[in-house]
């Protein structure tokens, strides 16, 4: 089985997020990075299937050099070789253009399977795979929580609302966007990471892939970035333990809307 997992590098949960002058973002040379938390789910499932079934993971991640952290580690954890698609602000891309760069390096590839993470830590869209999965024309199911292979078909399990799971088959090749916790994950081991050294990474420049410009830009615009400002106020109400009870319900569903 031939998988391809989408990973992507995000600051880690420990930075100190700071703006710049416009207020347009957060600084990033002020940041530490991570892999996506949900994408290092999807690369353990990958890897634990290519365990039981053989086969090959490769890892693909979109975004300037410092990605290359993230590659190294998804090596060293096991997957076999990587693609890097080298792009400027390749962090900031939303889930379209990102998407499309990754279909165009991997159409030619004949992947089975590509597992992506559910959402990324850091802008939260949970479009970039389902996305993709249309751009290369694949069947494809989100927040999987199982996953189940056999005779060239995927038995997988989505989570619903409400405490609530769903059982769904599908030919493959396919697309699956993973949640956290389907799985335990692995650390690198001391041969892992001297061996990752080694394996290949692909680099692959945007433009060299025939987009133009306009295909990369994104659909979205942000305007501002700015931090919540904390504050507090209290307030009593009075009456009767029945009218304050009233008054209480009217301002939690007016003013608070919590009910």
């Amino acid at each position: 089985m031939k998988i391809m997992v989408c990973i992507k590098q995000v600051p880690a949960k420990d930075s100190t997020l700071r703006l710049t002058e416009d207020s347009t973002w957060i600084r990033e040379q002020d940041l530490s990075y991570e892999i996506n938390e949900p994408d290092a789910y999807a690369l353990e499932e990958a890897l634990r299937l290519k365990e039981k079934h053989g086969g090959e993971v490769v890892v693909c991640s979109v975004g300037p050099d410092r990605v290359q952290q993230v590659i190294r580690e998804a090596l060293a954890k096991g997957a076999d070789r990587a693609i890097h698609l080298v792009a400027d602000g390749g962090s900031r891309l939303d889930s379209y253009p990102a998407a499309r760069l990754m279909a165009e390096a991997v159409r030619r590839e004949g992947f089975d399977l590509i597992c992506t993470g559910l959402q990324s830590d850091d802008l939260g869209f949970a479009q970039t795979g389902v996305v993709l999965a249309e751009l290369l024309g694949l069947p494809h199911a989100t927040i999987i929580m199982e996953v189940q292979a056999e005779d060239g078909r995927l038995k997988v399990k989505r989570e619903l609302e409400g405490g609530w799971f769903q059982w769904v088959q599908m030919p493959l090749p396919a697309l699956l966007t993973i949640q956290s916790g389907i799985n335990k994950l692995r650390y690198a081991t001391l041969k892992g990471i001297k061996q990752a050294k080694s394996k290949e990474i692909r680099r692959v420049i945007a433009t060299e892939l025939g987009l133009k410009a306009e295909e990369l830009a994104g659909r979205q615009k942000l305007h501002r970035v700015y931090v919540p400002v904390k504050t507090k106020q209290t307030e009593f109400i009075d009456g009767s333990p029945k009218e304050a009870a009233a008054k209480l319900v009217e301002k939690l569903q007016r003013d608070a809307r919590v009910l």
